[in-house]
């Protein structure tokens, strides 16, 4: 097969060349350091192109607008000093020598996912400080990570999401080549990469796409400012730098899938929405490279359009993110009824959302003072992914609270133990897995200085509707970045290591039994017992069954779950047991017989996992 390369920006393939989309421009140079300057010519759509015989890899470069100002290349590959600076020329083809050739990717069935952020995983905060640690990773028995964005951002600090060269890997991160060599690193460890990407929004500074052309439109606003252009005048130029970015993603970088940041940011009303035009692109690619790539989206609108299949008219997303699982289950567990977390806090809400996902799927939302949400009859468990924490829920809290700072060691477990039984795909977030305790913030290292005062007075604004006298960690501070990092000290810990081996023994069984993995939803069904303080949730298989039964309250209860005593009962996990950490003996099973039944004695807050044979 012929393999393709993109179709922007500098590249090698088939010779050396530039194309650059900007049509508003008059005239349109290369500026290469140490050589002379090459004169593009203006082609159809806005394009612009240069054969460049004597360019060679490494070599930094602007762009020179109507004879004016000079940037970066917008779809540079490398910003080595900074997002001000020159772009430097990378060859596709060498990062893509750099791959597992063996690696054929993970179902969406069988992904465990591990999320977290390269600045702050590790004391080295670059990716060959993830390698290190992937081991480790295997070990705790996750077969995925989900990086946060990796294109260039100012500075040296941020989550990612003020990224300004999506095609640029971040500098301080390790650059392209080191990004290449740990998604092979991951893989030959069985570890599939996901990348966060965002195509809603670009950062505040080293925005300069707007030089260039009508990539941002006013027919819509933002939370973060002016729209992306995907289907105003000279859209098909924006849509075209955004598809290549993701392909590139997949193709030549060999990452498995992409997570698409606040998809509902994407204004898009043309014929053919952006993210369906994606889908498609990664289907073709899929089809061409026989790869396993995929798209997992985030989405609060709780609209199956975008998990549709193509062929159902739907935008083709593979997955998205559950936030109102996230949303139930944390305001049940700690009580929080602030923002939106006002629409939460029942245990019928989350018994509802282990049965369809979302919990609002048509009925009226008080936050939103609207009926919301479309029923997911029929959407297969792999179409959602569940988790306790991710980098939005605890990041943006003001003090950066992970779960572990907000409710008991008995209740983290339950947690977990709700996550790893969902009928879903499940996500930690770094750290959680031994109860980590230092928080995650939000964090710049902004140049601009009025940007940075702007940003310190958002973050003040915001919370003081909640909090009177707010005054959040100072995102520009490195101390407020270093307080992020993992802490990686559970090995001092008792509780700390405890929960880690509670973790990998969860994974073991969700790995292990089968009538655990996502798909069908048929045979799932959760509901609550008799005193409204459990959730009991049945996986139902012809010759054995799956019962996990969670208590919410901090009462001890018994419950009768109907199995009677002819059943051949095996405990698999009780969060209870001192094992644990918990209050009871390791050899005490939580099921007595009572009669032709079986009771099921529940302490506070516990979770037990039981198989039983027909």
């Amino acid at each position: 097969m012929n393999i393709q390369y993109r179709n922007i920006g500098l590249n090698f393939h088939p010779e050396p060349f530039i194309k650059v989309w900007a049509p508003h421009a008059r005239k349109l140079s290369l500026e290469i350091e140490g050589k002379k300057p090459v004169l593009l010519t203006k082609q159809e759509m806005g394009f612009w192109y240069a054969s460049l015989p004597e360019v060679q890899p490494g070599d930094r470069y602007l762009l020179n607008i109507n004879g004016k100002n000079s940037f970066p290349d917008p779809a540079s590959l490398y910003q080595p000093l900074d997002v001000h600076s020159a772009s430097e020329a990378i060859d596709l083809g060498q990062v893509r020598t750099i791959r597992d050739e063996r690696w054929n990717g993970i179902p969406l069935t069988e992904l465990i996912i591990y999320e977290l952020h390269t600045g702050t995983f590790t004391p080295e905060g670059t990716f060959k400080g993830i390698e290190k640690k992937l081991d480790y990773l295997r070990e705790l028995g996750v077969n995925a990570i989900k990086i946060l964005p990796v294109a260039t951002f100012p500075g040296g600090r941020n989550w990612g999401y003020d990224g300004v060269f999506p095609f640029a890997v971040q500098p301080s991160y390790g650059g392209p080549f080191d990004f290449a060599r740990l998604v092979k690193a991951c893989h030959e460890k069985g570890i599939a990469v996901i990348l966060d990407v965002v195509y809603n929004h670009l950062g505040p500074e080293g925005n300069y796409l707007g030089a260039f052309g009508p990539y941002f439109t006013g027919k819509y606003n933002t939370p973060w400012g002016k729209a992306i252009n995907f289907d105003d005048a000279w859209c098909d130029g924006v849509r075209n730098y955004f598809l290549e970015n993701a392909l590139m993603w997949l193709r030549d970088f060999h990452v498995d899938g992409l997570r698409l940041d606040a998809v509902h940011a994407i204004k898009d009303f043309g014929p053919r929405h952006f993210l369906r035009e994606l889908a498609q692109k990664v289907e073709e690619l899929n089809s061409h490279s026989h790869g396993n790539h995929f798209l997992i989206a985030e989405c609060d609108l709780n609209d199956t359009r975008f998990i549709d299949p193509l062929e159902k008219g739907g935008y083709g997303m593979d997955a998205q993110w559950c936030d109102e699982w996230h949303h139930a289950l944390h305001a049940l567990i700690t009580g929080e009824k602030s923002g939106y977390y006002s629409d939460f806090g029942s245990i019928d809400q989350l018994k509802k959302s282990f049965n369809d996902a979302y919990v609002f799927t048509g009925e009226y939302s008080p936050h939103r003072k609207k009926l919301f949400g479309t029923p997911t009859t029929g959407q297969p468990g792999e179409r959602f992914v569940v988790f306790t924490q991710n980098h939005d829920q605890v990041g943006n809290r003001m003090n950066g609270d992970r779960l572990s700072n907000l409710v008991d060691f008995e209740r983290l477990k339950l947690a977990a133990t709700a996550m790893m039984v969902s009928p879903f795909i499940p996500m930690l977030f770094m750290g959680e897995e031994y109860a980590e305790d230092s928080p995650f913030l939000y964090f710049i290292s902004h140049g601009d200085e009025q940007l940075v005062e702007a940003v310190r007075k958002g973050r003040k604004r915001e919370f003081r509707d909640f909090i009177k006298d707010a005054n959040p960690p100072d995102p520009a501070a490195e101390e407020t970045f270093n307080r992020s990092k993992l802490q990686w000290n559970f090995e001092k810990h008792a509780q700390k290591k405890q929960m880690l081996t509670f973790y990998q023994r969860l994974i073991s069984i969700r790995k292990s039994e089968p009538l655990l993995m996502p798909g069908n939803r048929d045979h799932v069904s959760a509901q609550l017992d008799d005193s409204r303080k459990a959730i009991l949730l049945w996986h139902k298989g012809k010759r054995e069954s799956l019962l996990t039964v969670m208590n919410f309250s901090g009462e001890q209860i018994h419950i009768n779950p109907g199995i009677g005593t002819a059943a051949d009962v095996e405990l698999l996990i009780s969060s209870a047991h001192k094992q644990w950490v918990g209050s009871i003996d390791n050899s005490e099973f939580p099921l007595e017989k009572s009669g032709n039944e079986v009771q099921l004695n529940l302490s506070p807050f516990s979770a037990s996992i039981i198989k039983l044979l027909h």
